[in-house]
Protein backbone atom coordinates (compact mmCIF):
# COMPACT_ATOMS: atom_id res chain seq x y z
CA UNK A 1 0.00 0.00 0.00
CA UNK A 2 2.98 2.52 0.83
CA UNK A 3 4.31 1.64 -2.61
CA UNK A 4 0.91 2.94 -4.31
CA UNK A 5 0.53 5.85 -1.70
CA UNK A 6 4.36 6.71 -3.23
CA UNK A 7 3.40 6.40 -6.98
CA UNK A 8 0.13 8.04 -6.58
CA UNK A 9 1.60 10.98 -5.03
CA UNK A 10 4.67 11.65 -7.24
CA UNK A 11 2.13 11.14 -9.96
CA UNK A 12 -0.61 13.70 -8.16
CA UNK A 13 2.13 15.97 -7.86
CA UNK A 14 3.92 15.95 -11.60
CA UNK A 15 0.40 16.22 -12.86
CA UNK A 16 -0.05 19.57 -10.59
CA UNK A 17 3.28 21.39 -11.73
CA UNK A 18 2.50 20.15 -15.33
CA UNK A 19 -0.60 22.55 -15.17
CA UNK A 20 0.49 25.19 -13.51
CA UNK A 21 3.58 25.47 -15.92
CA UNK A 22 1.21 24.94 -18.95
CA UNK A 23 -1.00 27.56 -17.77
CA UNK A 24 1.87 29.78 -16.96
CA UNK A 25 3.14 29.32 -20.48
CA UNK A 26 0.23 30.12 -21.60
CA UNK A 27 -0.18 33.51 -19.63
CA UNK A 28 2.98 34.34 -20.84
CA UNK A 29 2.57 33.88 -24.12
CA UNK A 30 -1.02 36.24 -24.23
CA UNK A 31 1.43 38.59 -22.68
CA UNK A 32 3.53 38.61 -25.69
CA UNK A 33 0.42 38.61 -28.51
CA UNK A 34 0.74 42.76 -29.66
CA UNK A 35 -2.93 43.56 -30.05
CA UNK A 36 -3.75 44.48 -33.96
CA UNK A 37 -4.91 47.90 -34.12
CA UNK A 38 -7.01 49.42 -37.56
CA UNK A 39 -4.62 51.56 -38.97
CA UNK A 40 -6.00 55.57 -39.81
CA UNK A 41 -5.19 55.19 -43.56
CA UNK A 42 -6.72 51.32 -43.91
CA UNK A 43 -8.06 50.92 -47.07
CA UNK A 44 -10.37 48.18 -47.63
CA UNK A 45 -9.26 46.34 -50.65
CA UNK A 46 -10.33 42.32 -50.27
CA UNK A 47 -13.87 41.27 -51.13
CA UNK A 48 -15.20 38.96 -47.72
CA UNK A 49 -17.82 36.18 -48.09
CA UNK A 50 -18.98 35.80 -44.67
CA UNK A 51 -20.61 32.40 -44.14
CA UNK A 52 -23.43 31.81 -41.41
CA UNK A 53 -24.72 28.06 -40.97
CA UNK A 54 -28.03 28.41 -39.71
CA UNK A 55 -30.41 25.72 -38.28
CA UNK A 56 -33.41 26.57 -36.63
CA UNK A 57 -32.12 29.80 -35.64
CA UNK A 58 -35.25 32.20 -35.92
CA UNK A 59 -35.04 33.47 -32.37
CA UNK A 60 -31.49 34.85 -32.96
CA UNK A 61 -30.62 35.21 -36.88
CA UNK A 62 -32.13 38.36 -37.48
CA UNK A 63 -30.16 39.98 -34.52
CA UNK A 64 -26.99 38.91 -36.18
CA UNK A 65 -27.85 39.79 -39.86
CA UNK A 66 -28.67 43.76 -38.33
CA UNK A 67 -25.16 43.74 -36.88
CA UNK A 68 -23.57 42.23 -40.25
CA UNK A 69 -25.77 45.16 -42.24
CA UNK A 70 -23.91 47.87 -39.21
CA UNK A 71 -20.22 46.64 -40.66
CA UNK A 72 -18.35 49.67 -41.64
CA UNK A 73 -17.13 47.70 -44.28
CA UNK A 74 -17.76 48.79 -48.14
CA UNK A 75 -21.14 46.37 -48.87
CA UNK A 76 -19.40 46.53 -52.78
CA UNK A 77 -16.61 44.66 -51.14
CA UNK A 78 -18.65 42.36 -48.85
CA UNK A 79 -21.44 39.36 -49.40
CA UNK A 80 -22.79 37.29 -46.61
CA UNK A 81 -24.04 33.77 -47.00
CA UNK A 82 -26.37 32.02 -44.65
CA UNK A 83 -27.00 28.03 -45.60
CA UNK A 84 -29.90 27.09 -44.09
CA UNK A 85 -29.22 23.86 -43.12
CA UNK A 86 -33.09 22.49 -43.26
CA UNK A 87 -34.20 24.79 -40.00
CA UNK A 88 -37.99 23.34 -39.36
CA UNK A 89 -38.85 26.93 -38.15
CA UNK A 90 -38.72 30.55 -39.77
CA UNK A 91 -34.95 30.58 -40.10
CA UNK A 92 -34.56 30.47 -44.28
CA UNK A 93 -37.93 32.89 -44.18
CA UNK A 94 -36.62 35.65 -42.12
CA UNK A 95 -33.17 35.48 -44.02
CA UNK A 96 -35.32 35.64 -46.95
CA UNK A 97 -37.59 38.92 -46.21
CA UNK A 98 -34.52 40.61 -44.69
CA UNK A 99 -33.49 43.77 -46.69
CA UNK A 100 -29.73 43.92 -47.29
CA UNK A 101 -28.50 43.88 -50.50
CA UNK A 102 -25.12 41.71 -49.99
CA UNK A 103 -27.30 38.61 -48.07
CA UNK A 104 -27.92 35.75 -50.22
CA UNK A 105 -29.59 32.56 -48.59
CA UNK A 106 -28.70 29.05 -49.70
CA UNK A 107 -30.90 26.23 -49.08
CA UNK A 108 -29.78 22.74 -48.31
CA UNK A 109 -32.81 21.41 -49.37
CA UNK A 110 -32.25 22.80 -52.86
CA UNK A 111 -28.85 21.71 -53.53
CA UNK A 112 -28.18 18.70 -55.52
CA UNK A 113 -27.45 15.61 -52.96
CA UNK A 114 -24.04 14.70 -55.07
CA UNK A 115 -22.46 18.12 -53.76
CA UNK A 116 -20.10 16.85 -51.01
CA UNK A 117 -22.42 13.78 -50.50
CA UNK A 118 -19.56 12.27 -47.61
CA UNK A 119 -20.11 15.51 -45.54
CA UNK A 120 -23.13 16.55 -43.31
CA UNK A 121 -24.68 19.05 -40.99
CA UNK A 122 -22.11 22.34 -40.74
CA UNK A 123 -19.49 20.46 -42.46
CA UNK A 124 -21.37 20.55 -45.69
CA UNK A 125 -23.24 23.64 -45.19
CA UNK A 126 -19.66 25.67 -45.53
CA UNK A 127 -18.42 23.63 -48.01
CA UNK A 128 -21.55 24.82 -50.21
CA UNK A 129 -21.04 28.42 -49.29
CA UNK A 130 -17.71 28.08 -49.56
CA UNK A 131 -18.18 26.73 -53.57
CA UNK A 132 -20.70 29.39 -53.82
CA UNK A 133 -18.77 32.21 -52.64
CA UNK A 134 -17.13 35.18 -54.53
CA UNK A 135 -15.10 36.72 -51.92
CA UNK A 136 -11.62 36.25 -51.40
CA UNK A 137 -11.45 36.17 -47.81
CA UNK A 138 -14.11 33.63 -46.29
CA UNK A 139 -15.10 34.36 -42.68
CA UNK A 140 -17.65 32.42 -40.66
CA UNK A 141 -19.31 32.92 -38.19
CA UNK A 142 -22.57 31.41 -36.37
CA UNK A 143 -26.14 32.61 -36.23
CA UNK A 144 -26.64 33.32 -32.57
CA UNK A 145 -23.97 35.80 -32.58
CA UNK A 146 -23.63 39.55 -32.73
CA UNK A 147 -20.47 41.42 -34.07
CA UNK A 148 -19.17 44.64 -33.42
CA UNK A 149 -19.08 47.22 -36.26
CA UNK A 150 -14.87 47.05 -37.41
CA UNK A 151 -15.23 43.21 -37.16
CA UNK A 152 -14.64 42.79 -40.83
CA UNK A 153 -12.17 46.14 -40.97
CA UNK A 154 -10.08 44.51 -38.38
CA UNK A 155 -10.08 40.97 -40.30
CA UNK A 156 -9.38 42.19 -43.77
CA UNK A 157 -6.33 44.62 -42.66
CA UNK A 158 -5.24 41.59 -40.37
CA UNK A 159 -5.59 39.83 -43.82
CA UNK A 160 -4.00 42.39 -45.80
CA UNK A 161 -1.50 43.13 -43.48
CA UNK A 162 -0.22 40.03 -42.57
CA UNK A 163 -0.97 37.75 -45.82
CA UNK A 164 -2.12 35.21 -43.14
CA UNK A 165 -3.60 31.71 -44.15
CA UNK A 166 -5.81 31.37 -41.42
CA UNK A 167 -6.94 34.18 -38.86
CA UNK A 168 -9.02 33.39 -35.21
CA UNK A 169 -10.61 35.91 -33.01
CA UNK A 170 -11.84 35.59 -30.06
CA UNK A 171 -15.74 34.53 -29.04
CA UNK A 172 -16.88 35.79 -25.75
CA UNK A 173 -19.86 34.84 -24.16
CA UNK A 174 -22.20 37.51 -22.59
CA UNK A 175 -25.96 38.61 -21.26
CA UNK A 176 -25.51 36.14 -18.29
CA UNK A 177 -28.99 35.53 -16.53
CA UNK A 178 -27.48 33.53 -13.50
CA UNK A 179 -24.24 31.85 -11.59
CA UNK A 180 -24.07 28.77 -13.98
CA UNK A 181 -23.98 31.50 -17.27
CA UNK A 182 -21.58 33.70 -15.28
CA UNK A 183 -19.11 30.94 -14.79
CA UNK A 184 -19.34 29.47 -18.75
CA UNK A 185 -18.22 32.71 -19.24
CA UNK A 186 -15.14 32.95 -16.91
CA UNK A 187 -14.47 29.79 -18.16
CA UNK A 188 -14.51 30.70 -22.01
CA UNK A 189 -12.65 34.39 -21.42
CA UNK A 190 -9.71 31.85 -19.88
CA UNK A 191 -10.25 29.77 -23.58
CA UNK A 192 -9.87 32.85 -25.55
CA UNK A 193 -6.17 33.65 -23.24
CA UNK A 194 -5.23 29.99 -24.26
CA UNK A 195 -6.51 29.97 -28.03
CA UNK A 196 -4.65 33.35 -28.41
CA UNK A 197 -1.15 32.72 -26.76
CA UNK A 198 -1.15 29.26 -28.34
CA UNK A 199 -1.94 30.19 -32.07
CA UNK A 200 1.55 33.17 -31.64
CA UNK A 201 3.33 30.80 -30.09
CA UNK A 202 2.57 28.09 -32.51
CA UNK A 203 2.56 25.32 -29.44
CA UNK A 204 -1.57 24.62 -29.30
CA UNK A 205 -3.32 25.76 -32.37
CA UNK A 206 -7.33 25.69 -31.62
CA UNK A 207 -10.02 28.16 -32.52
CA UNK A 208 -13.80 28.78 -32.66
CA UNK A 209 -15.97 28.65 -35.86
CA UNK A 210 -17.50 31.42 -34.83
CA UNK A 211 -14.91 33.74 -35.63
CA UNK A 212 -12.21 32.42 -38.52
CA UNK A 213 -11.03 33.92 -41.68
CA UNK A 214 -9.33 32.04 -44.48
CA UNK A 215 -8.48 32.59 -48.22
CA UNK A 216 -11.13 30.30 -50.57
CA UNK A 217 -7.90 29.40 -52.48
CA UNK A 218 -6.29 28.08 -49.33
CA UNK A 219 -9.91 26.41 -47.87
CA UNK A 220 -9.77 24.37 -51.33
CA UNK A 221 -5.98 23.63 -51.63
CA UNK A 222 -5.89 21.57 -47.97
CA UNK A 223 -9.17 19.84 -49.05
CA UNK A 224 -11.81 21.43 -46.82
CA UNK A 225 -13.51 19.16 -44.94
CA UNK A 226 -13.39 15.97 -46.70
CA UNK A 227 -11.05 14.00 -44.69
CA UNK A 228 -12.70 14.61 -41.43
CA UNK A 229 -16.17 13.63 -42.95
CA UNK A 230 -16.60 10.74 -40.26
CA UNK A 231 -16.14 13.26 -37.37
CA UNK A 232 -19.80 15.13 -36.69
CA UNK A 233 -18.34 18.46 -35.53
CA UNK A 234 -14.88 19.67 -35.00
CA UNK A 235 -14.80 21.08 -38.24
CA UNK A 236 -12.80 24.26 -37.33
CA UNK A 237 -10.08 22.64 -35.49
CA UNK A 238 -9.41 20.16 -38.23
CA UNK A 239 -9.58 23.00 -40.80
CA UNK A 240 -7.31 25.01 -38.61
CA UNK A 241 -4.53 21.86 -38.03
CA UNK A 242 -4.41 21.08 -41.68
CA UNK A 243 -3.72 24.58 -42.90
CA UNK A 244 -1.10 24.66 -40.04
CA UNK A 245 0.59 21.80 -41.10
CA UNK A 246 1.17 23.51 -44.47
CA UNK A 247 1.19 27.13 -43.82
CA UNK A 248 2.78 26.88 -39.86
CA UNK A 249 4.04 30.58 -39.78
CA UNK A 250 1.21 32.10 -41.43
CA UNK A 251 -1.57 31.72 -38.46
CA UNK A 252 -2.33 34.53 -37.07
CA UNK A 253 -4.69 35.41 -33.85
CA UNK A 254 -6.29 38.86 -34.21
CA UNK A 255 -6.24 40.25 -30.46
CA UNK A 256 -8.76 43.60 -30.53
CA UNK A 257 -11.82 43.99 -28.60
CA UNK A 258 -13.36 45.37 -31.61
CA UNK A 259 -13.43 41.78 -33.18
CA UNK A 260 -14.26 39.73 -30.15
CA UNK A 261 -17.94 38.12 -31.51
CA UNK A 262 -20.61 37.56 -28.71
CA UNK A 263 -22.62 35.29 -28.03
CA UNK A 264 -24.81 33.47 -24.95
CA UNK A 265 -23.67 30.87 -22.54
CA UNK A 266 -25.75 27.49 -22.58
CA UNK A 267 -29.12 28.22 -20.58
CA UNK A 268 -28.90 25.12 -18.39
CA UNK A 269 -27.13 22.30 -17.53
CA UNK A 270 -28.37 19.28 -20.18
CA UNK A 271 -27.56 21.93 -23.05
CA UNK A 272 -24.01 22.27 -21.46
CA UNK A 273 -23.17 18.74 -21.49
CA UNK A 274 -24.29 18.08 -24.96
CA UNK A 275 -22.05 21.46 -26.16
CA UNK A 276 -19.07 20.10 -24.10
CA UNK A 277 -19.61 16.17 -24.99
CA UNK A 278 -19.85 17.47 -28.86
CA UNK A 279 -16.59 19.38 -28.42
CA UNK A 280 -14.32 16.95 -26.43
CA UNK A 281 -15.82 13.85 -28.73
CA UNK A 282 -13.48 14.42 -31.44
CA UNK A 283 -10.37 15.65 -29.18
CA UNK A 284 -8.53 12.47 -29.42
CA UNK A 285 -8.18 12.78 -33.52
CA UNK A 286 -6.33 15.96 -33.42
CA UNK A 287 -3.60 16.28 -35.88
CA UNK A 288 -1.64 18.21 -33.49
CA UNK A 289 -0.89 15.76 -30.63
CA UNK A 290 0.75 18.62 -28.41
CA UNK A 291 -3.11 19.67 -28.08
CA UNK A 292 -4.65 16.19 -27.13
CA UNK A 293 -1.29 15.54 -24.57
CA UNK A 294 -2.32 19.42 -22.90
CA UNK A 295 -6.32 17.97 -23.39
CA UNK A 296 -5.31 14.84 -21.40
CA UNK A 297 -3.10 16.18 -19.04
CA UNK A 298 -5.43 18.80 -17.58
CA UNK A 299 -8.27 15.79 -17.62
CA UNK A 300 -6.04 13.57 -15.40
CA UNK A 301 -5.02 16.52 -13.27
CA UNK A 302 -8.55 16.93 -12.49
CA UNK A 303 -9.07 13.61 -11.85
CA UNK A 304 -6.20 12.94 -9.73
CA UNK A 305 -7.38 15.70 -8.01
CA UNK A 306 -10.72 13.91 -7.02
CA UNK A 307 -9.40 10.70 -6.26
CA UNK A 308 -6.97 12.41 -3.36
CA UNK A 309 -10.13 13.93 -2.33
CA UNK A 310 -11.86 10.27 -2.51
CA UNK A 311 -8.82 8.66 -0.90
CA UNK A 312 -9.00 11.09 1.95
CA UNK A 313 -10.21 8.76 5.08
CA UNK A 314 -7.68 5.89 4.28
CA UNK A 315 -4.93 8.34 5.23
CA UNK A 316 -5.32 12.01 6.23
CA UNK A 317 -1.50 12.55 7.00
CA UNK A 318 -0.25 11.66 3.38
CA UNK A 319 -3.73 12.73 1.61
CA UNK A 320 -4.52 15.62 3.04
CA UNK A 321 -1.03 18.00 2.42
CA UNK A 322 -1.29 16.13 -1.37
CA UNK A 323 -4.73 17.56 -1.56
CA UNK A 324 -3.60 21.02 -0.13
CA UNK A 325 -0.56 20.95 -2.73
CA UNK A 326 -2.81 19.92 -5.59
CA UNK A 327 -5.49 22.73 -4.85
CA UNK A 328 -2.99 25.59 -4.18
CA UNK A 329 -1.37 25.28 -7.41
CA UNK A 330 -4.77 24.36 -9.94
CA UNK A 331 -5.89 27.74 -8.18
CA UNK A 332 -2.51 29.93 -7.92
CA UNK A 333 -2.51 28.92 -12.25
CA UNK A 334 -6.10 29.10 -12.69
CA UNK A 335 -6.72 32.64 -10.70
CA UNK A 336 -3.71 33.79 -12.60
CA UNK A 337 -5.07 33.05 -15.83
CA UNK A 338 -8.03 34.26 -15.37
CA UNK A 339 -7.29 37.28 -13.64
CA UNK A 340 -5.49 38.26 -16.90
CA UNK A 341 -8.48 37.20 -19.48
CA UNK A 342 -11.08 38.68 -17.17
CA UNK A 343 -8.97 42.50 -17.36
CA UNK A 344 -8.55 42.39 -20.72
CA UNK A 345 -12.15 41.31 -22.09
CA UNK A 346 -12.96 43.84 -19.41
CA UNK A 347 -15.03 41.52 -17.19
CA UNK A 348 -13.95 42.14 -13.88
CA UNK A 349 -17.14 41.37 -12.72
CA UNK A 350 -16.54 37.85 -13.33
CA UNK A 351 -14.20 37.26 -11.02
CA UNK A 352 -16.70 37.19 -8.15
CA UNK A 353 -17.25 33.57 -9.47
CA UNK A 354 -13.90 31.94 -8.94
CA UNK A 355 -14.33 30.34 -6.02
CA UNK A 356 -17.84 28.58 -7.55
CA UNK A 357 -15.89 27.97 -10.70
CA UNK A 358 -12.95 26.14 -9.06
CA UNK A 359 -15.61 23.50 -8.17
CA UNK A 360 -17.92 23.65 -11.56
CA UNK A 361 -14.49 23.57 -13.59
CA UNK A 362 -13.09 20.51 -12.03
CA UNK A 363 -16.39 18.59 -11.48
CA UNK A 364 -17.01 18.88 -15.65
CA UNK A 365 -13.22 18.77 -16.69
CA UNK A 366 -13.73 15.39 -15.05
CA UNK A 367 -17.03 14.31 -16.14
CA UNK A 368 -17.52 15.57 -19.29
CA UNK A 369 -13.92 14.38 -20.35
CA UNK A 370 -14.77 11.07 -19.13
CA UNK A 371 -18.72 10.94 -21.00
CA UNK A 372 -17.00 12.54 -24.07
CA UNK A 373 -14.62 9.48 -24.62
CA UNK A 374 -17.14 6.95 -23.47
CA UNK A 375 -20.52 8.54 -25.43
CA UNK A 376 -19.63 9.49 -28.31
CA UNK A 377 -23.21 10.25 -29.47
CA UNK A 378 -25.08 13.79 -28.93
CA UNK A 379 -27.42 16.17 -29.51
CA UNK A 380 -27.43 18.77 -31.46
CA UNK A 381 -30.03 20.98 -33.35
CA UNK A 382 -32.28 18.60 -32.98
CA UNK A 383 -30.79 16.02 -34.40
CA UNK A 384 -28.82 12.77 -32.46
CA UNK A 385 -25.36 12.98 -34.51
CA UNK A 386 -21.87 10.50 -33.51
Amino acid sequence: MMVFYGVFGAVAIALSVAYWGIVAFYCWGWKKLESFELSPDFQAATRISVLVAARNEAAQIISLLESLRQQDYPTTLLEVLVIDDFSTDQTAQLVADFSFAPLRLIRLSEQSPELFPTLQGKKRAISIGVAQAQGELIVTTDADCLASPQWLSLLAAAYQSRQARFIAAPVVFFREKNGFQRFQSLDFLGMMVITGAGIHTGFMRMGNGANLAYPKTVFEEVGGYLDSSHHASGDDMFLLHKIAARYPQDLFFLKNLAAVIRTEAKPDLASFIQQRIRWGAKSASYRELQVTAVLASVFFHCWCILITLFLLPLRLSFFFPLLVCQLLLKIWADYRLLSISAGYFQRADLLREFWLAQVWHLVYIAGIGLLSNIRKEYEWKGRRVR
